[in-house]
């Protein structure tokens, strides 16, 4: 794999490498949250509680619509009164009936599965909330059933669209009672994500930049990517999605315990113990800088283990700390990142900030426009 450290840092080039301009579409992430929360509140997302506590709250869509669910699962936590579930399949489950709730979430407001699922609630006589682009089918199904519908910006990608598509679920949320303060969260969340978006601006350079200091260590190894909370576990899920659609990138991404004991068994293998004794150890792990046009071709594991602190239970911090020492003992390199803030959202944002620039400065490193999706809209052509 050529990599190109210099782009990184060259003004003319990091802008041709990003014809699409989808650095400045993540850096609205801030201001996503704050504008949607109060088309949120309009639309009337807030009084989805009006009628009392759900049995269940079933959060419907996928690809950027799936990651808006992980953040309001997050947000729930444990302490949820009434589960909250996001449902990544076409049908609504059998269970699904007049009691519970069900938020249809689609970015571009056309996907065959959200808009079954608002017609299918609607028929099952659920309360409804959809989130999507004003003018779309969703549009129109969310006007015949009598839900309440947040319009969001349908001309930002998709991948740079997940806090306009999860805030209206947060409000909701806070009006269902299933998380606990909300409205201070996303706040805390977007100055989370200001913030992030400073410090990995573009004319940042790599060496005070975290967003291209994770991109250049990610550079030629194959990412395992872990969670040790469910807010970690969101930010791992979506990581793994924004660097597969943005750098076109395959990475392992799970959650201790679960499925990550029995992923580390890949430490042993041919990315893992067996690499590193064919490059004779992992000292050029740590030189970011080094010049890689001599590098043995051997793709490597990196485990990027995202820690939260205060938030983990017990038994994953030890084996989160297990898992680093396992890592070193075979050569595996290891990145560790920490959730920072007090709300799980804006945890969730402070790894997701920073994760969402990685992929794009990954994905200018070796050479990949990061706007393009060939492969998914071959997908949806031939289908």
């Amino acid at each position: 794999m050529y990599v190109d450290e210099r782009v990184l840092d060259e003004s003319e080039r990091l802008a041709a490498a990003d014809p699409g301009g989808l650095l400045r579409e993540l850096a609205t992430g801030g201001r996503q949250i704050r504008e949607t929360w109060r088309l949120a509140e309009e639309a009337g997302a807030g009084r989805l509680g009006a009628d009392g506590r759900p049995r269940a709250v079933l959060v419907v869509g996928t690809g950027a619509a799936a990651g808006a669910a992980d953040v309001l699962v997050a947000a729930a936590g444990a302490t949820s009164p009434v589960p909250v579930i996001g449902h990544h399949d076409h049908g609504l489950p059998g269970w699904v009936g007049v009691a519970d709730v069900v938020l249809a979430v689609s970015g571009s407001g056309r996907s065959p599965l959200t808009l079954n699922a608002v017609e299918d609630a609607d028929r099952r006589g659920c309360r409804v909330l959809a989130v999507g682009p004003a003018d779309t089918p969703l549009h129109y199904l969310a006007e015949r059933a009598r839900a309440s519908f947040v319009a969001i910006d349908g001309a930002r990608p998709e991948r740079a669209s997940l806090w306009a598509l999860a805030t209206p679920l947060l409000v909701a949320g806070a009006a269902l009672g299933v998380c606990r303060d909300v409205a201070a969260g996303v706040e805390a969340a977007a100055a989370r994500l200001e913030e992030i978006a400073t410090r990995s601006r573009p004319s940042s350079e790599s060496f005070v930049n975290p967003a291209k200091l994770l991109a250049l260590e990610l550079a030629g190894t194959l990412p395992m990517i872990w969670g040790t909370s469910p807010a970690t576990a969101a930010a791992a899920s979506r990581a793994a999605t924004q660097l597969a659609v943005t750098a076109k990138y395959p990475v392992l991404h799970g959650g201790l315990p679960h499925p990550a004991i029995y992923q580390i068994a890949a430490f042993d293998g041919v990315f893992g113990a067996r690499a590193a004794a064919a490059t004779g150890g992992d000292d050029e792990l740590d030189d970011f800088f080094r010049d890689r046009a001599d590098d043995q071709l051997t793709t490597r594991l990196r485990l990027i283990l995202l820690r939260d602190p205060g938030n983990e239970h017990p038994d994953v911090s030890r084996r989160a700390d297990a898992s680093v020492r396992v890592a070193a003992e075979r050569g595996v390199g290891v990145t560790e990142l920490s959730a920072a803030g007090s709300h799980p959202v804006e945890r969730l944002a402070s790894l997701v900030g920073l994760l969402d620039y990685a992929s794009v400065y990954l994905a200018m490193l070796i050479g990949i426009d990061p706007s393009l999706e060939p492969a998914i809209h071959d997908l949806d052509r031939i289908h």
